[in-house]
């Protein structure tokens, strides 16, 4: 007995110990970054664009690039990849064919980001015809941002109550409308974890885009060269910070690291917000579909009234 207490004990102090390196390191990262690159941010550092003319550097321009790619990418792959969970968990059933579809889009997301930007620069750049582009970085981030948004959102589905699917069959919903006003709506928050976990992969990639988006920093025009910049190059802030560690620009890629943290936890800060708002709600607004009259035992389903008896439903109008 005093031996199995021991072992807990040491168990309990390693897994404490794992827990504060993991805390301490971020935080070393953090304050770290924050502490060079702070200095060197300036309202003229975030609001004007790097030119030897003006004799200014700025990193406008990507910060606009980033969030077109984001933007972009997760407009693609939000409903591609929630669809493709949806197909998976409630039409596929089990067979071999999902099974083989499960262990596909697990390995895509092992592959090694750099071979995607190989894939999108020769498919989208030079197949396509797309050339490098804000278009062709987003069409490959989508590729490879998919696996990740798909497993979540499978397991987000997996996650509801079977009763909720139960019921709602019961009284006579079909199988989308139930998805739709239902189970989408329960699954929401762990959907919006994996949107938000592939917004920060998003962020923080360099390689693949590289060798599909490119690496101009320019502001796009007004008017439709808002829309023409998506046909343009641009590079991200993760872009720009690699340059600028290659050029030994050390303050600009600490400046650029610290605007890249800051748009990453605001991010987070605002999905978690979200997420904790939902989570805390007893029961989802649209799950109040079923207004029940205990009087007479009779159900209100689509605006259609039925009363339940022991063997049947009857309906009534």
């Amino acid at each position: 007995m005093r031996r199995r207490k021991q072992k807990d004990l040491l168990l309990l102090a390693l897994i404490d110990l794992a827990a504060f390196l993991s805390v301490f390191l971020l935080a070393g990262i953090v304050i770290s970054v924050f502490a060079r690159g702070f200095p060197a941010v300036s309202g003229t550092f975030l609001t004007a664009v790097t030119s030897i003319l003006h004799g200014t550097v700025g990193i406008a321009g990507n910060i606009v690039n980033t969030i077109y790619i984001i933007v972009l990418t997760l407009f693609i792959a939000v409903p591609v990849g929630v669809g493709a969970a949806v197909w998976l968990n409630e039409y596929a059933g089990h067979g071999r064919i999902v099974r083989m579809i499960e262990f596909t889009t697990e390995t895509l997301a092992g592959i090694p980001s750099i071979v995607f930007g190989l894939f999108g620069m020769m498919f989208f750049g030079t197949t396509l015809g797309l050339g490098y582009s804000i278009l062709t970085g987003a069409l490959t981030l989508t590729i490879m941002v998919l696996p990740l948004i798909t497993r979540n959102a499978q397991e987000a589905l997996r996650a509801v109550p079977a009763g909720y699917r139960e019921g709602a069959i019961g009284l006579g919903a079909g199988r989308w409308y139930m998805i739709r006003t239902i189970l989408l709506p329960a699954a929401r928050p762990g959907i919006l974890t994996g949107v938000i976990l592939a917004a920060g992969r998003i962020a923080g990639e360099s390689a693949a885009l590289l060798f599909t988006a490119g690496s101009g920093y320019l502001l796009p025009e007004g008017g439709m060269g808002l829309l023409r910049k998506i046909t343009e190059s641009g590079g991200t802030l993760a872009v720009e910070l690699y340059l600028s560690m290659s050029k030994a620009q050390y303050d600009v890629a600490f400046g650029i690291a610290a605007v890249l943290l800051c748009m990453i936890m605001l991010i987070n800060l605002i999905v978690d917000t979200l997420v904790s708002r939902m989570e805390g709600r007893p029961e989802p607004e649209d799950l109040q579909m079923h207004e029940w009259k205990s009087a007479d035992r009779r159900c209100n389903t689509r605006g259609r009234e039925y009363r339940w008896l022991p063997l049947r439903s009857e309906r009534i109008n």
